[in-house]
């Protein structure tokens, strides 16, 4: 163990595997990792998935697991490439934990995230899948203070219907769920997941605070029209499974639909006027 990493074996586990796709991230999966350690209540098992990254990411997972406890970090070797679908469900089939918290490579937690998350679970063991909120920051500043009183509320299934409030670095839920990623969805397949889940009639939750940090935008900063279409396009897909699914009826699918015709209109509105004021994107 790296005389830096933190005493994790002389800390309380919560019963928790955390599975980390990873793919060419050999230079934030360091930066990921420790702040799994640096939990207050760290989790019992890591699972780094390399979704065969072919350029030396298996190695730096394997080298990175050395500088902690035995067996705390497991690097998992994909033969082919198949997305953070198919990363996130065979690290799913390999936890041993009652519970999998998911977190991407290039993302970190804040230091009491599983202590607040269990916390809650404790407190309402009925709740299947528990998130919190996400804020987009800059690397290397330090974690934002808790801002009281922390709460929990519980999400209901027709929140779900018109967007996802579940970011996945935020989300815990129960390994024994019988869904997994669809892996014929490369965009948005974490709302569909968490969407299967909250339609299905489990308890779903949300804590009001900023536990995980994203380090990069959520779209890229260029061809930023083109990202928003084709999670629009996911999204709607998402509505048709669901439907087709038997768990939203077709009256929501109009609805939803209806929504997001006005959202899209509003969307587009804004992209034009950011294009033509002084400052803003050039045609």
């Amino acid at each position: 163990m790296s005389p830096h990493a933190p005493p994790i074996d002389a800390r309380p586990f919560a019963p928790v595997s955390v599975v980390v796709p990873c793919y060419r991230c050999a230079d934030t999966i360091a930066a990921a990792v420790a702040s799994i350690a640096a939990q207050t209540l760290p989790p019992a098992q890591v699972l780094l998935v390399d979704d065969c990254s072919g350029d030396g990411t298996l190695e730096t997972l394997r080298s990175l697991a050395e500088t902690y406890p035995p067996g705390w970090i497991e690097a998992v070797a994909l033969p082919a490439n198949g997305g953070p679908s198919r990363a996130r469900n065979v690290g799913w089939e390999r936890a041993t934990q009652d519970y999998i918290a998911f977190l991407d490579a290039d993302d970190t937690w804040a230091p009491r995230k599983l202590e607040l998350q269990m916390q809650a679970l404790g407190a309402d063991p009925q709740i299947a899948l528990i998130a919190h909120r996400v804020q987009v920051r800059e690397r290397g500043l330090g974690p934002l203070a808790l801002r009281k009183p922390i709460r929990t509320a519980i999400v209901g299934r027709r929140r779900l219907l018109f967007n996802n409030p579940f970011a996945t670095p935020s989300v815990v839920l129960r390994r024994d769920l019988p869904f997994r990623f669809n892996e014929d969805f490369r965009h948005v397949e974490d709302f569909l997941l968490w969407a299967q889940i909250a339609h299905s009639g489990y308890r779903c939750a949300k804590i009001n605070q900023v536990l995980a940090y994203l380090h990069k935008p959520a779209y890229g900063a260029g061809g930023l029209s083109g990202d928003l279409e084709a999670m629009r396009r996911a999204g709607r897909k998402v509505g048709d499974e669901l439907q087709r699914l038997g768990l939203v009826s077709g009256r929501e699918r109009m609805l939803t639909r209806s929504v997001g015709a006005v959202r899209r209109a509003r969307r587009n509105l804004l992209l034009l006027l950011r294009r033509f004021r002084p400052g803003g994107l050039s045609p």
